[in-house]
């Protein structure tokens, strides 16, 4: 990463007596794959849809390749992809069509058929989008929002409505755009998308950024203690420790061997962040 491909500064954005946005300072590295996390009306998606240029902050700084979304023409636009939460349907055109009909739009597109192959929807190339089920438009909404090689990707909720092994397929393709240099800036309700596919996560409530940090130190989570679970005389037994290994080795010289029913578990991204929240509140 050489240099800040999206910077925001103080951002603001105000509806009536709400602050949507609070304040909100970020910045994403060309390449880094960013998550943003938070509860539903949290301000994720607001401060998202500034950044591509669809809506108009109230107060702050923003720059995306340099350049203020606000005022983002159409060569700045052909540098950006966007998966929103919904992009509607094309009834009448098939799979293939609408695919082809946005590659059209970008200088060096990807080849339709490659995309639609990507995403999951071979099957699916001839059909109407009318035919779709849910999962599938939001397959194609992802083919729509990468088809034009962008070098910055927006990407909201973009595997709302996968089942398990089709989210797993969509990792991949991101993990490839990413190591060609994509920088990538996700929400995500998924907290194992975000460990999977982010080099950091941040965390807003309330319009405000309450933590940032890599999937595996956020919150201090590296430092945490890990908890030892036994049973022990028809007992279960528990140790909160920052030695989990001599832990377990004192227990094995007590048992001879074999500990019944024996755990270690450390705070998971999940539980680092439902403490953040909470604490936010």
């Amino acid at each position: 990463m050489t240099d800040d491909v999206i910077r925001v500064r103080e951002l603001v954005k105000v509806y009536g007596d709400k602050r949507a946005v609070d304040g909100l300072d970020l910045t994403v590295g060309r390449g880094e794959t960013l998550a943003l996390l938070g509860p539903n009306g949290a301000g994720k998606t607001t401060a998202v849809e500034i950044l591509e240029g669809f809506r108009r902050p109230t107060a702050g700084e923003v720059r995306v390749l340099g350049v203020d979304p606000a005022h983002g023409r159409t060569a700045w636009r052909s540098r950006i992809g966007v998966v929103l939460q919904s992009t509607g349907a094309f009834d009448d055109l098939t799979v293939f069509e609408v695919v082809a009909q946005f590659a059209s739009f970008f200088p060096g597109a990807r080849d339709p058929a490659a995309v639609i192959d990507a995403v999951g929807l071979t099957a699916k190339r001839a059909a109407r989008t009318a035919s779709l089920s849910g999962g599938q438009r939001r397959r194609l909404d992802v083919a729509i929002g990468i088809v034009g090689r962008p070098e910055v990707l927006f990407l909201d909720e973009p595997t709302t409505g996968f089942d398990p092994e089709a989210r797993r397929e969509f990792w991949t393709l991101i993990a490839g755009l990413r190591e060609h240099g994509t920088t990538i800036l996700l929400t995500t309700h998924y907290l194992e998308e975000a460990e999977a596919l982010a080099d950091r996560v941040a965390v807003i409530a309330a319009g405000r950024l309450v933590a940032l940090g890599a999937p595996g130190e956020l919150g201090g989570r590296q430092e945490a203690p890990a908890v030892v679970r036994w049973c022990e005389e028809g007992r279960h037994h528990e140790r909160h420790t920052h030695t989990p290994a001599a832990t377990v080795a004192e227990l094995a010289a007590r048992f001879g061997g074999e500990v019944p029913e024996l755990t270690i578990t450390r705070p998971t991204l999940e539980d680092v962040y439902l403490s953040l929240i909470g604490a936010s509140r």
